[in-house]
């Protein structure tokens, strides 16, 4: 079984293929994974594998372990572009994310106040009052929307709960009054017989919908580029998806990231 990528609450810094120099936060387990999605192509595995032995990391923990990372990669003289909350689940779940958020923020300052602070989130918790104050202090609040379409969605994304559907979370996001970029993987494959595309018209087309009603400061286009729990998920071709980059652009005016 495919199995959870970080072994560690701060890890790297490691290269994003698009953020630049990126230093890890990872607010789940070390030894499990805890996501309110289980999405096919997660790197770090299914949630099946359960949440581990070695819980969530404390708030002062946290504190500690980036204060000490900073400090030694300042005195290395390494360079670094982004602080990436990420990891092994869905950052957001934390109990204290909002104080963690703060305490990297002023950490950044202290010692890299060049480099920018990152949310990669799945946007489940993009309607609960304390996520949206934290999101709305960080440089770049990331927040995923892989499709519109319900059938789609659940079927890529597996979440947890039957009440996350693409409304819900394209009203979550329309909240955020643009101060936000949309993360959307383009993925081609199978699943237990069934057929996986989000980059047929169709699909497209909802997702422009929702791109104009979210009107964010960016979308990011991508697709898988590591082993996935499914095996039968394929990368889709770079000139698909600048073919579909193009398009959206077209008639949303939002610029489009593509990483292939």
């Amino acid at each position: 079984m495919q199995t959870v990528l970080f072994t560690s609450t701060i890890f790297g810094p490691i290269h994003s293929r698009r953020l630049g120099t990126s230093l890890g936060v990872n607010l789940m387990p070390n030894d499990g994974k805890i996501c309110s999605f289980d999405c096919l192509y997660c790197e770090a595995g299914y949630n099946a594998q359960g949440p581990g032995t070695t819980g969530v990391p404390k708030r002062e923990t946290v504190k500690k372990l980036l204060k000490h990372k900073l400090e030694e990669m300042k005195a290395a003289g390494q360079k670094l572009d982004v602080i990436t909350f990420s990891g092994n689940g869905e950052p957001t779940l934390h109990p204290q994310f909002k104080e963690i958020v703060h305490d990297v923020i002023s950490l950044r300052d202290q010692h890299y106040p060049e480099a920018k602070v990152t949310v990669l989130s799945n946007a489940t918790m993009a309607g609960k009052p304390s996520v949206i104050a934290a999101l709305k202090l960080v440089d770049n609040n990331v927040l995923k929307l892989d499709s519109a379409v319900a059938h789609t969605l659940r079927l890529i994304n597996r979440p947890t709960s039957p009440n996350v559907l693409p409304a819900g979370i394209i009203e979550d996001l329309k909240a955020f009054n643009g101060k936000c970029i949309v993360q959307t993987m383009m993925v081609r494959g199978e699943h237990d017989g069934v057929i996986i595309d989000n980059t047929t018209d169709a699909e497209i087309d909802a997702l422009i919908n929702a791109y104009l009603a979210i009107a964010p400061q960016e979308i990011m286009l991508y697709t898988i580029d590591r082993k996935t729990p499914e095996e039968k998920l394929v990368k889709v071709p770079v000139d698909d998806l600048k073919r579909i980059a193009r398009h959206i652009e077209a008639k949303t005016g939002i610029y489009v990231q593509v990483t292939a």
